[in-house]
C-alpha cells in the first residue's frame, strides 16, 4: 500500500519534492511507459489542490495522443502547434497560461477549465510527451508549479 501524500499545510516547494520522490518511487525499473503514466497522473490528482484534470498526452506520430490521467474525459488527439498542449510540444518549451480563454488557439476539452500548465518530457532532444494540468481557477499556476512539474518531467523522462 502506498500513501504519498503531502501534509495539507506543506509548503509548496516541499510538496513537490515530495512528488517528484514519489513518482521515482513508483516509476524506479518499471518499464512499462503507461503503467509509469498512470501512476504518476494519480499522484499528481492527490498532490495537487483546485485541480480539473492532470494526466499526460504522448507523442505518437507527430500528433499527440490522450495517455492516462484523472478527470473528464478529454480530447483524444491534438495536434502540434494546436492549443496549449500542441505549442509546448511544438516548441518543446513549458506552457503557463493564467487565462485559458485568451491564448489564442486553445482547445476547450473541457469548459470549466481557466488555467492550464504543459510541461513537455523530453529525452534525446524530442518530445516524448506533455504532462497537461489544468484548473477551473484562473492564475492557479506560478512559478514554483512550473519548477516543480519540470523536475517531475526530467526524472520521467526515460519512464515513459
Amino acid at each position: 500500500m502506498f500513501d504519498f501524500r503531502p501534509a495539507p499545510d506543506c509548503p509548496k516547494p516541499e510538496a513537490y519534492r515530495q512528488l517528484v520522490e514519489a513518482a521515482d518511487a513508483l516509476t524506479s525499473g518499471e518499464p512499462d511507459a503507461v503503467a509509469n503514466m498512470a501512476n504518476v497522473a494519480a499522484l499528481l490528482w492527490d498532490f495537487l489542490p483546485d485541480l480539473n484534470w492532470a494526466g499526460f498526452y504522448r507523442m505518437v506520430d507527430g500528433e499527440l495522443v490522450l495517455g492516462p490521467f484523472m478527470g473528464r474525459p478529454a480530447c483524444i488527439r491534438i495536434p502540434l502547434g494546436k492549443g496549449v498542449c500542441g505549442v509546448a510540444a511544438a516548441d518543446a518549451e513549458t506552457q503557463l497560461v493564467e487565462d485559458v480563454h485568451a491564448f489564442p488557439g486553445h482547445i476547450a476539452c473541457d469548459s470549466v477549465t481557466n488555467s492550464e500548465l504543459v510541461v513537455p518530457v523530453i529525452r534525446d532532444g524530442g518530445v516524448v510527451a506533455v504532462i497537461d494540468l489544468d484548473s477551473p481557477s484562473k492564475a492557479r499556476f506560478d512559478g514554483e508549479d512550473r519548477e516543480g512539474i519540470e523536475a517531475l518531467a526530467a526524472i520521467l523522462s526515460n519512464r515513459i
